[in-house]
C-alpha cells in the first residue's frame, strides 16, 4: 500500500503556499521584464557544517519529491493570492496552470555531504524553479538536521537499538518527518503511530508513569500490563523505588519479563544495579531500556553500561543543538535569453561576511584513497575528469517534471550506513572538529583545484 496516495492527515493537498511571498513578487516582476522564461539552474548547498560536525546527512529528498508533485494552485489558493493582492491577474492565470516541468538532480537520500556539496540541482525556467525555493529548503534543512543527529547517536549506540520518541517535543507534522529522518539515520523504531502509518517504520510503546500512578499499588499496575500485553512487555520501574519495582516486576512476570525501562536518575549507576538484581532474580534475558533526555554524548557515556536499548526524544527532534543545516538555494547559472538553446552563463552573488557563492552548473564526486576510504569531496564545473567519472554523486530525481527516482525508506537507510562506513574513522568521533574530508573545487576552464 502506498500511503502517500491515501490523503492522510499528515499530508496536505497542496504545497504551493509553503513558500515566502517574495517568490511570487519576483515571478511577477520577471514576467513583466520578459525574463521569467529564461532557462535557469538553482543549487542547494551549505557553506559550512554546524559547528563541530564532521559530515552532513542528506535527508528529506523523498519528501521534496512529494512536495514538488503537490505544488499546485487550486481555486482556494488562487483566491487567497487574489484577495491579498500578492500578484496580479496575469500572474494568477500563469499560476493556475503551474506544473514543474524541469529536471532535478541531487545527492541520493542517505548520502553524506560536506560544505559546498551541490546537494540538489533544480533546472528549468526561472519562473518554475524560483517558486520551489522555500519548500525545498524547509524540508531539506529540517530533515537533514534530524538525520545528522540520528546518525551521530546511532554511531555512539553501536549495535544497540534506538527508539525515536520525540513526538511530544515538536510540531505534530514535524514529528512525523523527524521520525522518518531518524529511521534513515539509524534508529530502529518510533513511538509515533502517524510515522508508522505514513512510512512503515516499526512502532513500539508500553506505558508511562501515569499508568502506575493510576493504580493503588505498583504491583497492580504491573499485573494489569502483563495480563494485557504478556510477559514479554516492558515495565517502567522508576516511578517509586527502582529496586523494589524490579523485584515486583520479576515476581509478576517471571524470568520471561521482556524488559524494564529506566527514565530517571544516574543511568550508568542504576543500570548496573538493575542488571545485577535481574540476574540474581533469574531474569537474565530481561533487557534494560533507558530514556531521560539522552543525546549522543549521554549514549556514548553508557557504552560500558549493561544497557540494551535507548529511547531518545527532545535532543533528536531538535537536531541535538543544531535544528537546521543552513542550506541555501541559489541561482548559479541562467540563459542570456528566453531561447531554449541559449547558452547558460554562470552567475553568483559577490558578498563579504562568508556569504559568497560559486557560479556555474556543478557536478560532484568523492575521491577515494587506495583503501577505498573517502579522502576528498570534489566539486566542479565543466567536464568531469576521467579519474572521477565513476565516482559522481548526483543522480537524476525528476526528468521533465516526472519523478524518476522514488525509493523505499529501507533502501535509503542502508545507503546511509554504507556512506558513513566509507568515511575516515574520525567521522564518528563526537569531539568537535572540522569536516572529515576537505572540499576541492575544479574550475571547468582551467582544471585547477582549490581547497575548502
Amino acid at each position: 500500500m502506498n500511503t502517500a496516495d491515501l490523503g492522510l492527515p499528515v499530508d496536505v493537498p497542496s504545497t504551493a503556499l509553503f513558500t515566502d511571498q517574495y517568490e511570487f513578487t519576483m515571478l511577477q516582476a520577471a514576467m513583466k521584464a520578459g525574463t521569467a522564461e529564461r532557462r535557469s539552474v538553482f543549487e542547494v548547498f551549505t557553506r559550512r557544517l554546524p559547528e563541530g560536525r564532521r559530515y552532513g546527512v542528506v535527508a528529506g529528498t523523498g519528501r521534496v519529491l512529494d512536495a514538488v508533485e503537490n505544488f499546485r494552485f487550486d481555486p482556494d489558493v488562487l483566491a487567497f493570492l487574489r484577495e491579498r493582492k500578492i500578484v496580479d491577474e496575469e500572474t494568477l492565470d500563469w499560476l493556475a496552470d503551474y506544473r514543474f516541468s524541469g529536471d532535478i538532480w541531487g545527492y541520493p537520500e542517505g548520502e553524506v555531504y560536506f560544505p559546498g556539496s551541490p546537494i540538489m540541482r533544480v533546472e528549468g525556467t526561472f519562473a518554475e524553479c524560483v517558486l520551489l525555493e522555500t519548500v525545498i529548503l524547509s524540508v531539506l534543512n529540517h530533515d537533514s538536521a534530524i538525520a545528522a543527529a540520528a546518525s551521530r547517536m546511532s554511531s555512539a549506540a553501536g549495535e544497540r537499538p534506538l527508539i525515536e520518541m520525540g513526538a511530544r517535543r515538536t510540531h505534530e507534522l514535524a514529528a512525523v518527518a523527524a521520525s522518518r529522518a531518524a529511521y534513515l539515520g539509524g534508529f530502529t523504531s518510533t513511538s509515533d503511530l502517524a510515522a508508522g502509518f505514513r512510512y512503515g517504520i516499526p512502532t513500539v510503546g508500553t506505558s508511562a508513569h501515569a499508568f502506575t500512578l493510576l493504580h493503588d499499588r505498583e504491583r497492580d499496575a504491573f499485573q494489569a500490563q502483563v495480563k494485557s500485553m504478556g510477559r514479554g512487555t516492558t515495565l517502567l520501574v522508576d516511578t517509586y523505588d527502582v529496586a523494589e519495582a524490579v523485584r515486583t516486576a520479576v515476581e509478576v512476570a517471571g524470568p520471561e519479563l521482556g524488559a524494564v525501562r529506566i527514565d530517571s536518575g544516574d543511568l550508568l549507576l542504576v543500570a548496573h544495579r538493575v542488571r545485577q538484581q535481574l540476574d540474581e532474580l533469574g531474569a537474565t534475558d530481561t533487557r534494560i531500556i533507558v530514556t531521560s533526555d539522552l543525546d549522543e554524548y549521554a549514549i556514548a557515556s553508557l557504552a560500558a553500561a549493561p544497557v540494551d536499548a535507548y529511547g531518545v526524544g527532545t535532543q533528536l527532534v531538535t537536531g541535538s543543538g543544531h535544528p537546521t543545516c543552513s542550506m541555501v538555494y541559489k541561482l548559479v547559472a541562467r540563459a542570456e535569453s528566453t531561447d531554449p538553446t541559449a547558452p547558460l552563463l554562470p552567475v553568483a552573488k559577490k558578498s563579504t561576511g562568508g556569504k559568497t557563492s560559486i557560479g556555474g552548473r556543478k557536478w560532484a564526486a568523492r575521491r577515494l584513497d587506495e583503501y577505498g576510504v573517502a579522502e576528498a569531496e570534489v566539486v566542479g564545473t565543466g567536464p568531469v575528469p576521467d579519474a572521477l567519472a565513476d565516482r559522481q554523486l548526483l543522480v537524476e530525481l525528476v526528468k521533465g517534471g516526472d519523478v524518476v527516482a522514488r525509493e523505499s525508506l529501507d533502501v535509503v537507510r542502508d545507503r546511509h550506513t554504507a556512506a558513513r562506513a566509507n568515511l575516515p574513522l574520525s567521522a564518528t568521533q563526537l569531539s568537535r572538529g572540522e569536516p572529515v574530508i576537505p572540499t576541492e573545487y575544479v574550475n571547468g576552464r582551467s582544471g585547477s583545484l582549490t581547497g575548502s
